[in-house]
């Protein structure tokens, strides 16, 4: 899959499946390939959840090089996460999985966070992890219900994607609205400069 801004060719490659992070990379008018990488999510002992994102992120970024072709291009990588009291809330093994999530995070506070981490060809490695926190309304178990069987908690941290119906779970954010997406973008810009990947703030003919 290749995404092209005003025909430019791919200048960055996306090691994530995420059609969210992927829909925030176009509004930042990233020209980006999406390559696959798989890696061992599973958390270690006594690891905190802030190490767990970045550990992710950057072993995501770092597994393109054994991608064939994908030495070229600087790697984007990114893991988000939900944490309560905390316990790292990751997808949901099923529909029992997200309803249970869901009880839990109704009418309280919990925190959003994410890992983001680029590495250039030399193997130039930086990384960021920012936290949001969210706020749920009560919320009542018929609604949970109806909301998982929606479908759309399958594949989300925590059960829930901010971005669709599960906004209407939201009573309040505290940080990055993009973080919670899957993506915060004001980090994410800060690293494609540091890499000297172009985006619509910083297009090819204005880099240094």
């Amino acid at each position: 899959m290749t995404e092209t801004t005003r025909g430019a060719p791919a200048a960055l490659l996306l090691a994530s499946r995420s059609p969210r992070r992927a829909e925030l990379l176009r509004t930042l008018g990233v020209a980006f390939r999406v390559i696959d990488v798989e890696v061992d999510e599973t958390t270690r002992v006594g690891e905190a959840p802030v190490d767990y994102v970045r550990r992710l992120a950057r072993d995501k970024a770092r597994a393109r090089q054994a991608v064939a072709g994908g030495a070229s291009l600087p790697v984007l990588a990114a893991d988000t996460t939900v944490v309560l009291d905390g316990a790292i809330l990751g997808k949901p093994l099923d529909d029992a999985d997200a309803r249970a999530m869901l009880a839990r995070l109704a009418g309280r506070t919990h925190e959003v966070l994410t890992g983001v981490a680029v590495i250039d060809a030399r193997g130039w490695l930086d990384d960021a992890v920012v936290a949001t926190r969210v706020s749920f309304r009560a919320l009542s178990p018929a609604e949970i219900a109806a909301y998982v069987a929606s479908g759309e908690p399958a594949d989300k941290a925590g059960a829930y994607g901010i971005q669709g119906l599960g906004g209407a779970l939201v009573e309040r954010i505290d940080g990055s609205y993009s973080n919670v997406v899957g993506l915060p973008l004001v980090e994410t810009l800060a690293l494609l400069d540091a890499a000297g990947v172009p985006h619509a703030l910083r297009p090819v003919d204005l880099q240094a």
